[in-house]
């Protein structure tokens, strides 16, 4: 199988070198390294030469690499039901960069590209509907992005006499920080099943 993915990522190299710079086998996948810009096109190659037939768009993520200059890679994966393959593909991108939308050749890519654009703020030029998808319109920030804090910017409650959502910023009171670092069993005030054989002992 490794054999088979090695052979196929050479002969997607030797057919698009302009797209595609680098490709690996790992863990029963083929990852490919490509240019931003190309994804459209190395997309609808994968999706109809006879070789590859790779008509699934399973997902579209990002993983943030906050020290690198191309902070985050922009990562497809794709299924070809036809020839039982898996593939990945990896662009590095630079936080100001636009990867190009790829709704043109994968009709399912809208929402993926959406749920990316929300979480760590790439953009996708060409994208119809470009808005935040999993929080709230008035959301500050990207949570997937490792320098995002924990607690979030602000906190949504219910005001009872407003009677409406209010946002407020994040106040963490004192007693939130503190830890005593015991386990339920520690300081428990009651024996234990099976402890009083112990005592006998």
């Amino acid at each position: 199988m490794s054999e088979a993915l090695a052979e196929l990522g050479a002969k997607i190299r030797d057919a698009r070198p302009q797209m595609v710079s680098g490709s690996s086998v790992a863990f029963g996948e083929l990852t490919l390294t490509a240019a931003a810009d190309a994804i459209p096109d190395l997309l609808d190659y994968l999706k109809t030469d006879p070789a590859c037939r790779f008509s699934t768009l399973v997902d579209i993520t990002a993983v943030d690499h906050p020290e690198r200059p191309k902070r985050f890679d922009v990562v497809y994966h794709l299924l070809s039901m036809y020839k039982n393959h898996r593939i990945r593909i990896k662009v590095a991108v630079d936080e100001d960069e636009m990867v190009p939308s790829a709704i043109g050749v994968h009709a399912s890519a809208n929402w993926f590209e959406r749920e990316v654009f929300d979480m760590f703020g790439i953009i996708f030029s060409g994208h119809p509907d470009l808005r935040r998808i999993l929080t709230d319109y008035g959301f500050r920030g990207h949570p997937l992005r490792k320098d995002f804090p924990t607690t979030g910017y602000v906190e949504v409650r219910y005001d009872e006499e407003q009677k409406r959502v209010v946002y407020e910023p994040v106040k963490l009171v004192q007693e939130y920080r503190q830890f005593d670092f015991m386990s339920p069993w520690e300081g428990a005030n009651y024996i234990l099943p099976g402890d009083e054989r112990g005592d006998k002992a």
